[in-house]
């Protein structure tokens, strides 16, 4: 009887810490999930603020622009103009230096492989390949830099000579980008002039970042490769322009006739964001065009912080 006793004692006293210890964690999960309901509508506030002085960023400038702002934790879009038709000027070095990292993937070419530049393959523009003397070599990896970095027109063309047009606008439609197309090469005016363009969207290139960043982009190496080279960028004067200097963007500019445009994504501790902003200009200089570019990615960035 005692024995007896003693067992339903026990199993009480387990029973009473038990529903004391689950009654606890539950408790604890009730304010984890208050806490986090209050977090999620605070930034749903600040994300319909942003959205409203993206939209009065708009209205001021004076010109054409599409637009894409994108929270990579929530998901979250905002977008203006997004599938509209811009010359996509420098910007099609993203998806060329995507199209190259997946050729090499592929056993198409290799990275390591020297080309000896040519006097044929100069171009006018950005970059300092156009001043080397020709029989200069580089390797393929170092030209895929040069295009990135340094913006340099004469190693993209190289690069489009490498993998052929073909090949870069059916890796283009393989990324799942709808209307970017490669009509001619990035520099090559004179085309230009007889109605050759080359075209792109604010949606196109955000789609294009975000699988880098998710590293969907064929392999994982391949996204890696692309948005490690991207970090490397050293034109700043749109994004990155007025964003703390500590603060990681990976990014590529696009800068021609009544064009302006940048692209990127943007790492901070409190998440990351794509960003793309294309504007079209009546300017000589694209200067305003910058300075809306700069002002839309310091409001993105606020929203952060």
């Amino acid at each position: 009887m005692k024995t007896k006793k003693l067992f339903l004692f026990i199993a009480l006293v387990i029973l009473l810490g038990g529903g004391t210890y689950f009654t606890g964690r539950y408790y604890v999960y009730l304010q984890k999930a208050k806490r986090e309901q209050v977090i999620y509508e605070t930034k749903k506030i600040a994300w319909q603020k942003l959205r409203q002085e993206i939209a009065n960023q708009i209205i001021q400038f004076k010109g054409e622009a599409g637009l894409v702002i994108k929270d990579l934790e929530t998901g979250w879009e905002l977008c203006y103009e997004k599938e509209k038709l811009f010359p996509s000027a420098s910007l099609a070095k993203i998806p060329i230096m995507a199209a190259c990292y997946l050729a090499a993937e592929q056993g198409r070419i290799k990275l390591d492989h020297n080309i000896a530049l040519k006097s044929s393959d100069k171009f006018t523009g950005s970059g300092v390949l156009k001043g080397m003397p020709a029989g200069t070599v580089f390797s393929v990896e170092r030209l895929i830099g040069l295009m990135i970095y340094d913006s340099d027109n004469t190693a993209t063309g190289m690069l489009t000579d490498l993998v052929g047009v073909d090949y870069l606008n059916t890796a283009f439609k393989s990324f799942g980008l709808k209307k970017t197309e490669l009509t001619r090469k990035i520099a090559d005016y004179q085309s230009r002039k007889r109605g050759f363009e080359n075209y792109t969207t604010a949606g196109d290139m955000a789609l294009l970042l975000e699988k880098i960043y998710i590293k969907s982009l064929g392999s994982q190496r391949v996204s890696d490769q692309c948005i490690n080279t991207l970090k490397l960028t050293r034109l700043n004067d749109r994004i990155p322009k007025y964003l703390p200097a500590q603060i990681t963007v990976a990014h590529k500019t696009g800068l021609e006739r009544n064009v302006c445009h940048d692209a990127g994504v943007v790492f901070t501790c409190k998440g990351d964001f794509i960003i793309v902003a294309l504007t079209k200009h009546a300017n000589s200089n694209g200067v305003h065009s910058k300075e809306f570019i700069a002002k839309v990615a310091l409001l993105a960035y606020n929203y952060f912080e």
